[in-house]
């Protein structure tokens, strides 16, 4: 969805551009931390770590996602 209004309302340059590659880096980021709790949740072996590099992961996602809207938002770049 934000990638969509990103090309709506900016013109096509290269700040629209690497916001949209950004947000689609960030979506994988979210898209493994997902799969690495799902797994934590299903393996016993291995628990402790997985769930240690999904929540890394998912504030990791969090963060670079504040900082993408944020830029957007006010057109720091």
């Amino acid at each position: 969805m934000v990638i969509s209004i990103v090309k709506g309302s900016m013109e096509s340059g290269l700040e629209c551009y690497l916001i949209d590659k950004f947000l689609a880096v960030d979506s994988l980021v979210f898209m493994v931390s997902a799969l690495l709790s799902f797994s934590s949740i299903r393996t016993v072996r291995m628990e402790a770590n997985l769930e240690r590099w999904a929540e890394i992961l998912f504030l990791l996602g969090l963060v670079s996602m504040t900082l993408i809207t944020l830029v957007f938002a006010f057109e720091i770049v």
